[in-house]
């Protein structure tokens, strides 16, 4: 019965997972000209191509909601924490992801551009030694699940900075 409410709480925080990655290509769409930011314009004329008749004043309203650092642009980050905030997202999953993130970084030493990438078996091997510490455990496909999941390049790994900004989310 215990796995069966783990498999629950992991389905369900894997949806909260896949509501933060479609966020994160709605604003990959909103980015045209992929400068890792939205403007004004950016964000009023794919609401306009959305069928959106959002007024100037109503997209000057929503950048300011978002950008927390006051530079007139969304960043990724302020997208998310915008479009999140009321979202019920997987505190447990997100936990798990910092943790893993940590390890992994904690274990790159070898003065490259500061990128590392999680495999799902290393997240499973990280999963299997968290376990003992109280951690939820997860199966190997779990783990592959999570990582495919986050996998926008398709070469079975995700990156440090992918996993940063999906574990912040979720938290």
């Amino acid at each position: 019965m215990a796995r069966l409410g783990s498999q629950l709480q992991l389905t369900s925080e894997m949806e909260s997972l896949n509501q933060v990655l479609a966020l994160v290509e709605a604003f990959k769409a909103f980015d045209s000209n992929n400068d890792g930011l939205i403007t004004a314009a950016e964000l009023g004329g794919i609401l306009g191509s959305l069928g959106y008749n959002a007024s100037q004043q109503d997209v000057r309203a929503m950048m300011q909601q978002g950008d927390k650092d006051k530079d007139g642009q969304l960043s990724v980050e302020e997208f998310l924490e915008m479009n999140t905030k009321d979202m019920e997202v997987g505190g447990c999953l997100g936990n798990l992801l910092k943790a893993a993130l940590e390890a992994l970084e904690e274990d790159d030493d070898d003065g490259d551009d500061g990128t590392t990438f999680l495999t799902g078996e290393e997240l499973f091997e990280f999963m299997g030694g968290a376990a003992g510490g109280g951690q939820q455990q997860m199966s190997l496909e779990d783990c592959q699940a999570i990582v495919a999941a986050m996998d926008v390049d398709g070469d079975g790994a995700v990156t440090s900075q992918d996993l940063k900004l999906i574990a912040s989310s979720l938290l």
